[in-house]
């Protein structure tokens, strides 16, 4: 790799870290490229990313971003999931981490706030941001469904009465 090409990934590396929120650093030893594939595609469909980078450019790429304090963590081989959601790339290395030995998470960070492993690990326990519009939306939707519930049932009441009513006249007439 020349000194352009390290200028172009450190200009590119740079703007992922400065749009992304949340950045989940891994270390990986072993991994197949199976396995590799496999994560990226779990990944990809939860809409996070995952580069792997070497440490020195990243470090430079690091500098300018709210991601700076994570520069202690890139020694060996690692790698780096981000999303612009601040959970899902945590969820997918999480679960992933849970079933793959190979892959360890070292920490992470979320904005300026740094995350050690129990941080990220208590983020990928957190709902999505779509879950938590859904809760939302039907904590909304909800009182509403009985608030009508409760007003058609006064409703209903003065219908039945009505009805009793008339039946009782109907009857009376007919005798």
């Amino acid at each position: 790799m020349n000194r352009s090409e390290k200028a172009e990934a450190i200009a590119e590396l740079n703007q992922i870290f400065k749009d992304a929120s949340l950045m989940v650093v891994t270390r990986q030893s072993g991994l197949t490229v199976q396995e590799v594939t496999d994560l990226r595609r779990k990944i990809r469909a939860a809409g996070a990313s995952y580069k792997v980078a070497k440490n020195r450019l990243t470090l430079r790429a690091l500098e300018g971003t709210p991601f700076k304090a994570l520069g202690s963590l890139f020694k060996g081989p690692t790698a780096i999931a981000y999303s612009k959601d601040p959970v899902a790339a945590a969820k997918v290395v999480s679960a992933f981490a849970k079933n793959n030995e190979k892959l360890t998470i070292v920490g992470g960070a979320l904005g300026e706030n740094t995350l050690d492993v129990a941080g990220v690990q208590a983020l990928a326990t957190l709902p999505s941001l779509d879950a938590l519009r859904a809760t939302i939306i039907g904590l909304l939707q909800a009182p509403a469904t009985k608030v009508a519930g409760v007003l058609q049932a006064p409703a209903g009441q003065v219908a039945r009465v009505f009805g009793a009513y008339g039946a009782k006249e109907d009857g009376a007439k007919a005798a």
